[in-house]
Protein backbone atom coordinates (compact mmCIF):
# COMPACT_ATOMS: atom_id res chain seq x y z
CA UNK A 1 0.00 0.00 0.00
CA UNK A 2 1.29 3.71 -1.10
CA UNK A 3 2.01 5.69 2.35
CA UNK A 4 0.12 8.75 2.35
CA UNK A 5 0.28 11.25 5.23
CA UNK A 6 -2.76 10.86 7.24
CA UNK A 7 -2.37 14.36 8.39
CA UNK A 8 -3.24 16.17 5.11
CA UNK A 9 -6.73 14.11 5.31
CA UNK A 10 -9.14 17.06 5.68
CA UNK A 11 -11.72 15.36 7.30
CA UNK A 12 -9.30 14.56 10.20
CA UNK A 13 -7.33 18.31 10.59
CA UNK A 14 -9.22 20.75 9.14
CA UNK A 15 -11.46 21.50 11.66
CA UNK A 16 -12.38 24.17 14.54
CA UNK A 17 -11.05 23.28 17.64
CA UNK A 18 -12.94 26.38 19.78
CA UNK A 19 -15.05 23.71 21.30
CA UNK A 20 -17.48 24.38 24.38
CA UNK A 21 -16.64 23.26 27.78
CA UNK A 22 -17.42 19.88 28.65
CA UNK A 23 -18.05 18.82 32.67
CA UNK A 24 -14.55 17.31 33.78
CA UNK A 25 -14.86 14.46 36.35
CA UNK A 26 -11.78 12.67 37.53
CA UNK A 27 -11.89 8.78 37.07
CA UNK A 28 -9.97 7.38 39.83
CA UNK A 29 -10.86 3.84 38.54
CA UNK A 30 -8.59 1.50 36.00
CA UNK A 31 -10.47 2.76 32.93
CA UNK A 32 -12.23 3.72 31.03
CA UNK A 33 -9.78 7.06 32.15
CA UNK A 34 -10.13 10.60 32.34
CA UNK A 35 -9.83 11.82 28.60
CA UNK A 36 -8.90 15.68 27.08
CA UNK A 37 -11.85 17.47 25.88
CA UNK A 38 -9.94 17.28 22.58
CA UNK A 39 -9.70 13.75 22.53
CA UNK A 40 -13.62 13.76 23.26
CA UNK A 41 -14.23 16.30 20.14
CA UNK A 42 -11.93 14.16 17.93
CA UNK A 43 -14.94 12.27 17.57
CA UNK A 44 -17.16 14.89 16.09
CA UNK A 45 -16.14 14.27 11.69
CA UNK A 46 -18.26 14.10 8.93
CA UNK A 47 -19.88 10.60 8.49
CA UNK A 48 -17.43 8.77 6.59
CA UNK A 49 -17.65 5.02 5.41
CA UNK A 50 -14.79 2.96 6.65
CA UNK A 51 -14.30 1.47 3.11
CA UNK A 52 -12.82 4.80 2.39
CA UNK A 53 -9.35 5.05 1.59
CA UNK A 54 -9.17 8.06 3.59
CA UNK A 55 -10.17 6.28 6.41
CA UNK A 56 -7.94 2.94 5.86
CA UNK A 57 -4.95 5.27 5.80
CA UNK A 58 -6.07 7.00 8.86
CA UNK A 59 -6.30 3.41 10.50
CA UNK A 60 -2.60 2.70 8.91
CA UNK A 61 -1.06 5.65 10.78
CA UNK A 62 -2.87 4.57 14.48
CA UNK A 63 -1.39 1.22 13.85
CA UNK A 64 2.13 2.52 12.75
CA UNK A 65 2.27 4.79 15.46
CA UNK A 66 1.02 2.20 18.24
CA UNK A 67 3.70 0.14 17.02
CA UNK A 68 6.66 2.75 17.76
CA UNK A 69 5.21 3.75 21.43
CA UNK A 70 5.36 -0.16 21.98
CA UNK A 71 9.19 -0.07 21.01
CA UNK A 72 8.59 -2.23 17.62
CA UNK A 73 9.28 -1.53 14.12
CA UNK A 74 7.64 -1.72 10.85
CA UNK A 75 9.93 -4.20 9.36
CA UNK A 76 9.60 -6.59 12.27
CA UNK A 77 6.19 -6.09 14.44
CA UNK A 78 2.62 -5.17 12.94
CA UNK A 79 -0.77 -3.65 15.08
CA UNK A 80 -3.63 -5.29 14.72
CA UNK A 81 -6.98 -3.47 15.53
CA UNK A 82 -9.94 -5.32 16.42
CA UNK A 83 -13.98 -2.76 17.55
CA UNK A 84 -14.16 -4.21 20.92
CA UNK A 85 -13.07 -4.16 24.85
CA UNK A 86 -9.50 -5.13 26.29
CA UNK A 87 -11.12 -8.54 26.50
CA UNK A 88 -11.92 -8.66 22.99
CA UNK A 89 -8.13 -8.18 22.65
CA UNK A 90 -7.19 -10.96 25.25
CA UNK A 91 -9.49 -13.43 23.51
CA UNK A 92 -7.92 -12.60 20.56
CA UNK A 93 -4.55 -13.49 20.76
CA UNK A 94 -5.26 -16.91 23.37
CA UNK A 95 -7.54 -18.35 20.93
CA UNK A 96 -5.57 -17.15 18.09
CA UNK A 97 -1.48 -17.95 19.12
CA UNK A 98 -1.98 -21.61 20.87
CA UNK A 99 -0.86 -24.07 18.32
CA UNK A 100 -3.45 -27.00 17.74
CA UNK A 101 -2.64 -29.88 19.89
CA UNK A 102 -0.59 -28.16 22.55
CA UNK A 103 -0.85 -25.99 25.97
CA UNK A 104 -0.70 -22.21 26.91
CA UNK A 105 1.12 -21.84 30.30
CA UNK A 106 -0.84 -19.04 32.16
CA UNK A 107 0.25 -16.95 34.98
CA UNK A 108 -2.34 -16.07 37.08
CA UNK A 109 -2.07 -13.80 39.86
CA UNK A 110 -5.27 -11.77 39.78
CA UNK A 111 -8.74 -11.18 38.21
CA UNK A 112 -7.21 -10.72 34.33
CA UNK A 113 -4.46 -13.68 34.96
CA UNK A 114 -7.62 -15.50 36.01
CA UNK A 115 -10.15 -14.45 32.59
CA UNK A 116 -7.14 -15.69 30.19
CA UNK A 117 -7.53 -19.26 32.05
CA UNK A 118 -11.23 -18.68 31.18
CA UNK A 119 -10.73 -17.43 27.79
CA UNK A 120 -8.70 -20.36 27.21
CA UNK A 121 -11.38 -22.98 28.19
CA UNK A 122 -14.01 -21.54 26.13
CA UNK A 123 -12.07 -22.37 23.43
CA UNK A 124 -10.94 -26.27 24.87
CA UNK A 125 -7.06 -24.74 24.50
CA UNK A 126 -5.94 -26.50 27.19
CA UNK A 127 -4.58 -23.86 29.86
CA UNK A 128 -1.54 -25.15 32.36
CA UNK A 129 -2.65 -22.24 35.25
CA UNK A 130 0.26 -21.43 37.40
CA UNK A 131 -1.55 -19.52 40.19
CA UNK A 132 -0.24 -17.16 42.84
CA UNK A 133 -1.80 -15.02 45.78
CA UNK A 134 -3.48 -12.31 44.37
CA UNK A 135 -0.86 -9.89 46.41
CA UNK A 136 1.82 -11.64 45.41
CA UNK A 137 4.09 -11.71 42.24
CA UNK A 138 5.18 -14.96 40.22
CA UNK A 139 8.20 -16.17 41.11
CA UNK A 140 10.61 -16.77 37.69
CA UNK A 141 11.84 -20.12 39.04
CA UNK A 142 8.14 -21.86 39.34
CA UNK A 143 8.00 -20.48 35.57
CA UNK A 144 10.52 -22.12 34.96
CA UNK A 145 9.96 -25.78 36.77
CA UNK A 146 6.57 -25.32 34.87
CA UNK A 147 7.96 -25.35 31.36
CA UNK A 148 10.90 -27.79 32.13
CA UNK A 149 8.39 -30.24 33.30
CA UNK A 150 5.68 -29.99 30.23
CA UNK A 151 7.21 -30.02 26.90
CA UNK A 152 3.59 -29.61 25.39
CA UNK A 153 3.95 -26.03 26.60
CA UNK A 154 3.56 -23.98 23.53
CA UNK A 155 2.88 -20.86 24.91
CA UNK A 156 3.54 -18.12 28.24
CA UNK A 157 0.81 -15.46 29.20
CA UNK A 158 1.04 -12.94 31.71
CA UNK A 159 -0.94 -9.46 32.89
CA UNK A 160 2.04 -6.88 33.17
CA UNK A 161 0.23 -4.61 35.19
CA UNK A 162 -2.41 -6.77 37.08
CA UNK A 163 -5.43 -3.62 37.90
CA UNK A 164 -6.79 -6.78 40.72
CA UNK A 165 -4.59 -4.95 43.15
CA UNK A 166 -1.99 -2.47 40.91
CA UNK A 167 0.98 -5.04 41.34
CA UNK A 168 3.51 -4.65 38.10
CA UNK A 169 4.42 -8.20 37.47
CA UNK A 170 8.33 -9.35 36.40
CA UNK A 171 7.34 -9.26 32.50
CA UNK A 172 10.61 -9.12 31.19
CA UNK A 173 12.91 -11.96 33.72
CA UNK A 174 9.62 -14.01 32.78
CA UNK A 175 10.40 -13.14 29.19
CA UNK A 176 13.64 -13.89 29.03
CA UNK A 177 12.96 -17.43 30.41
CA UNK A 178 10.38 -18.05 28.28
CA UNK A 179 12.88 -17.41 24.87
CA UNK A 180 15.49 -19.90 27.01
CA UNK A 181 12.73 -22.49 26.69
CA UNK A 182 11.59 -21.48 22.98
CA UNK A 183 8.29 -20.49 23.70
CA UNK A 184 5.95 -18.08 22.38
CA UNK A 185 5.50 -14.93 25.19
CA UNK A 186 1.93 -13.07 25.15
CA UNK A 187 1.61 -9.56 27.33
CA UNK A 188 -1.39 -8.29 28.29
CA UNK A 189 -0.56 -4.82 28.61
CA UNK A 190 -4.30 -3.31 28.86
CA UNK A 191 -3.61 -1.38 31.40
CA UNK A 192 -0.29 -0.42 31.15
CA UNK A 193 0.97 0.44 27.54
CA UNK A 194 1.46 4.07 27.23
CA UNK A 195 1.45 4.89 31.14
CA UNK A 196 4.70 2.14 32.26
CA UNK A 197 7.77 1.48 29.77
CA UNK A 198 7.94 -1.87 28.45
CA UNK A 199 9.80 -2.10 25.19
CA UNK A 200 8.38 -5.44 23.03
CA UNK A 201 11.86 -5.77 21.79
CA UNK A 202 13.76 -5.94 25.05
CA UNK A 203 11.00 -8.12 27.14
CA UNK A 204 11.05 -10.70 24.54
CA UNK A 205 7.34 -9.70 23.84
CA UNK A 206 6.00 -12.07 20.62
CA UNK A 207 1.95 -10.63 20.96
CA UNK A 208 1.41 -7.23 23.21
CA UNK A 209 -2.53 -6.50 24.00
CA UNK A 210 -3.96 -3.53 24.95
CA UNK A 211 -7.20 -1.08 24.86
CA UNK A 212 -7.47 2.67 23.50
CA UNK A 213 -9.40 3.63 26.82
CA UNK A 214 -6.23 2.85 29.38
CA UNK A 215 -3.14 4.95 29.50
CA UNK A 216 -3.04 6.06 25.76
CA UNK A 217 -6.14 8.25 26.91
CA UNK A 218 -8.58 7.44 24.32
CA UNK A 219 -11.83 6.66 24.02
CA UNK A 220 -13.38 2.67 24.77
CA UNK A 221 -14.38 0.63 22.25
CA UNK A 222 -10.67 0.19 20.40
CA UNK A 223 -8.80 -3.07 21.11
CA UNK A 224 -5.05 -3.30 20.00
CA UNK A 225 -2.68 -6.52 19.31
CA UNK A 226 0.95 -5.48 18.30
CA UNK A 227 2.85 -8.56 17.14
CA UNK A 228 6.11 -10.02 15.80
CA UNK A 229 5.82 -10.73 12.38
CA UNK A 230 7.10 -13.59 12.12
CA UNK A 231 5.43 -15.61 14.89
CA UNK A 232 2.16 -13.65 13.50
CA UNK A 233 2.80 -15.78 10.21
CA UNK A 234 3.13 -18.91 11.99
CA UNK A 235 -0.86 -18.36 12.47
CA UNK A 236 -1.71 -18.67 8.73
CA UNK A 237 -2.25 -22.52 8.66
CA UNK A 238 -3.89 -22.76 12.44
CA UNK A 239 -7.83 -24.15 12.59
CA UNK A 240 -9.20 -20.78 13.53
CA UNK A 241 -11.35 -21.04 16.53
CA UNK A 242 -13.17 -17.87 16.33
CA UNK A 243 -14.61 -16.13 13.42
CA UNK A 244 -14.34 -12.42 14.60
CA UNK A 245 -11.54 -12.36 17.06
CA UNK A 246 -8.60 -14.66 14.69
CA UNK A 247 -5.58 -12.10 14.53
CA UNK A 248 -4.75 -13.49 11.54
CA UNK A 249 -7.35 -13.13 9.38
CA UNK A 250 -7.60 -9.41 10.68
CA UNK A 251 -4.33 -9.33 10.07
CA UNK A 252 -4.57 -10.98 6.30
CA UNK A 253 -7.54 -8.57 5.47
CA UNK A 254 -5.76 -5.61 6.45
CA UNK A 255 -2.90 -6.00 4.39
CA UNK A 256 -4.68 -6.77 1.24
CA UNK A 257 -7.40 -4.03 1.54
CA UNK A 258 -6.28 -1.50 3.69
CA UNK A 259 -9.56 -2.20 5.71
CA UNK A 260 -10.76 -3.79 8.88
CA UNK A 261 -12.79 -6.88 8.46
CA UNK A 262 -15.91 -5.78 9.92
CA UNK A 263 -17.57 -2.16 10.35
CA UNK A 264 -14.95 -0.49 12.54
CA UNK A 265 -16.14 1.90 15.78
CA UNK A 266 -14.96 5.10 13.28
CA UNK A 267 -15.15 7.72 15.75
CA UNK A 268 -13.32 5.86 17.98
CA UNK A 269 -10.67 5.94 16.32
CA UNK A 270 -10.37 9.27 15.20
CA UNK A 271 -10.71 10.06 19.26
CA UNK A 272 -7.36 6.95 19.26
CA UNK A 273 -5.80 8.87 16.73
CA UNK A 274 -6.20 12.33 18.54
CA UNK A 275 -4.79 10.40 22.08
CA UNK A 276 -1.77 9.05 20.03
CA UNK A 277 -1.12 12.49 19.08
CA UNK A 278 -1.61 13.77 22.47
CA UNK A 279 0.64 11.17 23.96
CA UNK A 280 3.29 11.84 21.32
CA UNK A 281 3.56 15.50 21.88
CA UNK A 282 3.97 14.92 25.60
CA UNK A 283 6.51 12.28 25.45
CA UNK A 284 6.65 9.11 26.32
CA UNK A 285 8.83 10.13 29.88
CA UNK A 286 6.84 12.75 30.72
CA UNK A 287 3.81 10.97 30.76
CA UNK A 288 5.29 8.28 33.15
CA UNK A 289 6.94 10.97 35.30
CA UNK A 290 3.26 12.40 35.71
CA UNK A 291 1.36 9.17 36.45
CA UNK A 292 4.51 8.32 38.81
CA UNK A 293 4.07 11.69 40.54
CA UNK A 294 -0.09 11.50 40.52
CA UNK A 295 0.84 7.91 42.01
CA UNK A 296 3.26 9.38 44.92
CA UNK A 297 0.94 12.08 45.77
CA UNK A 298 -1.83 9.68 45.93
CA UNK A 299 -0.57 6.38 47.94
CA UNK A 300 1.50 9.30 50.41
CA UNK A 301 -1.85 11.26 50.78
CA UNK A 302 -4.01 7.64 51.44
CA UNK A 303 -1.30 6.63 54.31
CA UNK A 304 -1.17 9.96 55.79
CA UNK A 305 -4.88 9.73 56.88
CA UNK A 306 -4.13 6.24 58.48
CA UNK A 307 -5.56 3.61 55.15
CA UNK A 308 -3.59 0.50 54.97
CA UNK A 309 -2.66 -0.27 51.79
CA UNK A 310 -2.51 -4.20 50.26
CA UNK A 311 0.70 -4.37 48.72
CA UNK A 312 4.51 -3.18 48.84
CA UNK A 313 5.21 0.17 47.16
CA UNK A 314 8.83 -1.43 45.70
CA UNK A 315 6.01 -4.18 43.85
CA UNK A 316 3.22 -1.56 43.24
CA UNK A 317 3.10 -0.21 39.07
CA UNK A 318 2.42 3.80 40.06
CA UNK A 319 -0.64 3.59 38.70
CA UNK A 320 -3.18 1.81 41.05
CA UNK A 321 -3.30 0.93 44.93
CA UNK A 322 -5.79 -1.47 46.63
CA UNK A 323 -6.86 0.32 49.84
CA UNK A 324 -8.26 -2.11 53.05
CA UNK A 325 -11.50 -0.99 54.38
CA UNK A 326 -10.73 0.92 57.85
CA UNK A 327 -11.94 -0.96 61.19
CA UNK A 328 -15.43 0.97 61.60
CA UNK A 329 -18.67 0.41 61.13
CA UNK A 330 -19.20 4.00 60.19
CA UNK A 331 -17.87 3.85 56.79
CA UNK A 332 -19.80 2.58 54.13
CA UNK A 333 -17.67 2.24 50.73
CA UNK A 334 -21.31 3.05 48.54
CA UNK A 335 -21.99 6.23 50.54
CA UNK A 336 -18.61 7.38 49.91
CA UNK A 337 -18.46 6.40 46.64
CA UNK A 338 -21.81 8.36 45.79
CA UNK A 339 -20.62 11.50 47.36
CA UNK A 340 -17.34 11.18 46.08
CA UNK A 341 -19.53 11.03 42.51
CA UNK A 342 -21.31 14.15 43.14
CA UNK A 343 -18.14 16.03 43.36
CA UNK A 344 -16.75 14.80 39.98
CA UNK A 345 -14.52 12.56 41.19
CA UNK A 346 -15.14 8.46 40.59
CA UNK A 347 -13.58 5.04 42.50
CA UNK A 348 -13.52 1.94 42.04
CA UNK A 349 -14.77 -1.36 44.72
CA UNK A 350 -12.35 -3.76 45.37
CA UNK A 351 -11.40 -7.00 43.87
CA UNK A 352 -9.58 -9.24 45.79
CA UNK A 353 -12.18 -12.30 46.68
CA UNK A 354 -13.84 -11.32 49.96
CA UNK A 355 -11.15 -8.77 50.90
CA UNK A 356 -13.06 -5.32 51.95
CA UNK A 357 -11.14 -3.26 49.62
CA UNK A 358 -11.44 -0.44 47.12
CA UNK A 359 -9.05 1.07 44.44
CA UNK A 360 -8.05 3.93 43.01
CA UNK A 361 -6.00 4.67 40.03
CA UNK A 362 -3.98 7.60 38.39
CA UNK A 363 -4.48 6.83 34.57
CA UNK A 364 -5.81 9.19 32.18
CA UNK A 365 -5.40 13.14 31.61
CA UNK A 366 -5.10 13.35 35.58
CA UNK A 367 -1.87 15.22 37.05
CA UNK A 368 -0.98 15.73 40.53
CA UNK A 369 -3.55 18.51 41.19
CA UNK A 370 -6.22 16.40 40.53
CA UNK A 371 -5.37 14.46 42.77
CA UNK A 372 -4.70 16.79 45.76
CA UNK A 373 -8.22 18.54 45.17
CA UNK A 374 -9.49 14.43 45.51
CA UNK A 375 -7.36 14.36 48.39
CA UNK A 376 -9.14 17.20 50.58
CA UNK A 377 -12.61 16.08 49.44
CA UNK A 378 -12.45 12.32 50.41
CA UNK A 379 -10.95 13.83 53.73
CA UNK A 380 -14.47 16.34 54.21
CA UNK A 381 -16.44 13.16 53.29
CA UNK A 382 -14.89 10.96 55.87
CA UNK A 383 -15.24 13.59 58.44
CA UNK A 384 -19.18 13.99 57.55
CA UNK A 385 -19.54 10.39 57.68
CA UNK A 386 -17.91 10.08 61.51
CA UNK A 387 -15.34 7.50 60.21
CA UNK A 388 -13.04 7.06 63.15
CA UNK A 389 -9.53 5.69 63.56
CA UNK A 390 -8.37 7.88 60.84
CA UNK A 391 -5.89 10.88 60.91
CA UNK A 392 -8.24 13.32 58.46
CA UNK A 393 -8.77 16.21 61.23
CA UNK A 394 -6.72 18.31 58.92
Amino acid sequence: MKMVDYKKCPKYWNRNTDFMEIKRNILLNPGPATTTDTVKYAQVVPDICPREKEFGLLTESVCRDLVKIAGGDEENYVCILFGGSGTAGMDAVINSVTPPGKKILIINNGAYGKRMVEIAKAYAVAPVELTFDQATLPRVKDVESALRNDPEIACVAIVHHETTTGLLNPVREIGEMAKQYDKVFIVDAISSFAGIPADIKKYDIDFMMSTSNKCIQGMAGVCFVICDKHELEKLKDYPKRSFYLDLYSQYDFFLKSGQMQFTPPVQTIYALRRAIDEFLQEGAENRYERYRKSWETLRNGITEMGFRILTNPTEESNLLITILYPEDPDFDFEIMHDRLYEKGFTIYPGKVGKLKSFRLAVLGAVDHHDINNFLCVFKDILKEMRVRGLTIEN
